[in-house]
């Protein structure tokens, strides 16, 4: 597995994001994962920003890491990791605005001006929640 957390600076790394739009966003989003896990983000891999981990089973019966919410500045969208597996998830998907859902636990969002931030920010808690045990 090659996406595994690094000392890589996430700091650094935002601010290389070259369309604008997506590095603004990706601030708050940030701000956002951090007050929802309350962990610091790392990066995972090259190009995801991600906030604590998850261990999970590879096929092969082999165990992984794996952020537990992260979230990557695609230069098409920004992609959300972690935070489409939980109970009520349909009902918040509806009232978030503008999105598609991709296969496994990704979201992805064209700009954050899209959504309604207050449904973002219970979809992270709720993913995250569901995926540490805490809910």
């Amino acid at each position: 597995m090659k996406t595994k957390e690094n000392n890589a600076s996430v700091k650094d790394f935002i601010e290389n994001v070259k369309n604008e739009r997506r590095k603004a966003d990706s601030k708050v989003l940030m701000k956002l994962m951090s007050e929802v896990t309350g962990k610091k983000a790392k990066m995972w891999g090259s190009s995801i920003v991600g906030y604590d981990k998850t261990s999970y089973k590879l096929a092969n019966g082999t165990e992984s890491e794996i952020c537990t919410i992260g979230f990557s500045p695609r230069s098409n969208a920004l992609a959300i990791y972690g935070v489409t597996n939980f109970s009520n998830k349909d009902a918040l998907f509806k009232k978030l605005g503008k999105h598609k859902l991709g296969q496994g636990s990704c979201l992805y969002i064209n700009k954050l001006d899209d959504v309604d931030m207050d449904i973002l920010k219970k979809i992270f808690k709720e993913g995250y929640e569901q995926s540490t045990g805490k809910c």
